[in-house]
């Protein structure tokens, strides 16, 4: 079952955090951002169209999501489960785990993402957006769900000044202390 879910906006570092706590853990995840890459690739669209596309197709967010919460429950399922929405599942089907989210403002994750992918802060500023809008319409319709709501979450890091290794050692420390 589920130990941790690890949510965020696009840039806000998940992928590299679970890759930390999995490398340290010995631990399985989940990454729901990378099945809806798939999804986009296997469509032969990118990825901000393929969210756009979402917002007609309502049932490939559902698919998703289902799969997520099935593997969070299940006994042998991954320890870590990475997505947008992991933490608000974990919240609304009362699974006992920490839903942590990580926050980092607008500019710091277009930097990142920059540092990471290249291209200029301000197109990758109004992809994020763009992408950040488009994905805030489908959960608002879906699931009358609000990203800028922190309550589903137990534990929030604000990681705008803080590397990749001291967001994980936070992490770990929280983890450690809860006797996971």
């Amino acid at each position: 079952m589920v130990h941790l879910t690890v949510s965020g906006h696009p840039g806000s570092g998940t992928t590299t955090l679970v890759q930390k706590i999995c490398n340290h853990l010995n631990w399985t995840s989940l990454n729901g951002g990378q099945v809806f890459r798939t999804l986009a690739n296997e469509r032969g669209v990118k990825l901000e169209d393929f969210s756009a596309l979402c917002e007609t197709e309502p049932e490939v967010d559902k698919s998703l999501d289902d799969r997520l919460l099935e593997s969070m429950i299940a006994i042998d399922g991954p320890e870590i489960v990475e997505s947008r929405l992991s933490g608000w599942w974990a919240y609304k089907n009362n699974i006992d785990c920490i839903r942590l989210w990580l926050s980092v403002t607008l500019e710091e994750r277009a930097r990142r993402v920059v540092n990471r992918e290249g291209g200029s802060i301000s197109d990758v500023i109004t992809r994020i957006q763009d992408r950040m809008d488009s994905d805030q319409l489908r959960y608002e319709k879906l699931y009358k769900i609000s990203l800028d709501d922190m309550e589903p979450y137990n534990l929030v890091i604000e990681t705008d000044s803080l590397a990749a290794n001291e967001v994980a050692e936070l992490v770990l420390s929280e983890l450690n202390r809860r006797g996971l």
